[in-house]
Formats: structure tokens, sequence, C-alpha cells
């Protein structure tokens, strides 16, 4: 589900307004899941594919992951994987994160973006089956993904 950006979706300290204000305006910001194998996988193949520099990661489980999160008013209870955060536009998340980054990936990603067509119910459906059976299929870290220097640039903290 895509939610626009409004004024009463803000931080109340200071501190949280400044580091929302140091969130570069023209990336899109990946929030996941950094413990998960196969959120880590994921993200390796849009760093790979990123070939227009479009995307920046956090982890959900990181300091800023969670000013995030709570700066956009999200409940974790009900989405605890994937967040796809355009700055002071919009956030999207679940399956239509995932479609958006497909589509923001092009080539042969982009053909993922089709299943937009699809009922969000259905999608949404489907990204939470294989959320709530991720650890088990692929398994779980004890810490975050450490980016190499090579890509530090790529994740924010």
């Amino acid at each position: 589900m895509m939610l626009k950006m409004n004024s009463n979706t803000s931080a109340s300290s200071p501190e949280m307004i400044r580091k929302m204000e140091n969130l570069p305006k023209d990336k899109k910001v990946i929030l996941f899941d950094g413990v998960c194998n196969l959120c880590d996988l994921a993200v390796q193949v849009i760093i790979k594919h990123d070939k227009k520099d479009v995307f920046r990661f956090v982890a959900l489980q990181s300091d800023l992951g969670q000013r995030i999160i709570k700066h956009l008013g999200i409940d974790t209870q009900k989405t605890d994987s994937i967040i796809l955060y355009q700055p002071g536009f919009a956030y999207f998340y679940k399956s239509e994160a995932a479609l958006e980054i497909a589509k923001d990936l092009g080539g042969i990603y982009y053909f993922a973006s089709l299943f937009s067509i699809l009922p969000d119910s259905f999608n949404n459906a489907v990204y939470d089956y294989i959320a709530r059976n991720r650890y088990k299929w692929y398994g779980k870290k004890d810490n975050c993904l450490i980016p190499t220097p090579e890509l530090q640039d790529k994740f924010l903290s």
C-alpha cells in the first residue's frame, strides 16, 4: 500500500527530525530485515542491478531503521520485512514495496511489476506467506549485514 506523506506524518523529537532531513531526497530507501538470509540475498541482487543508483539501504533493526519506522508511524506488528521509503513523498510496504523496487530496477525485473495488476489482497497474501516462512526456508543470522567498504555508501546509518 502506498501512503503519501502529509503534515501529520512527522517525527516529534528534534534529533529525529534532523535524521529524517539528512536522508537523501534523491534516493529511495529500502528498509529490510537485516538478519534474514532471504532479505540479504534480495539486497545483494538489488545492489547488483541498481544501474541508476536509485536505492539506499537501512536495516529495520538499526537505530536509523527504527527512527524511520517511528517517523512514518508504521505498526511493525503488521509488516516486518520490507519498506520502500521515498523521503518526503511516500512509502510502500509488503508486496507493493517489492513491486515498486522491481519496476525501478528495470530489465527483466520490470516484468515482476506486472503483478501489480492483481489485487493487493492477493499479492499481500503471497507476500505474507513468504515473509512468515523466510527464516524457516532461508535461515537467520545472528547479526545484521555488514557492508564491504565498496558498498558502504549504499547503506545509511
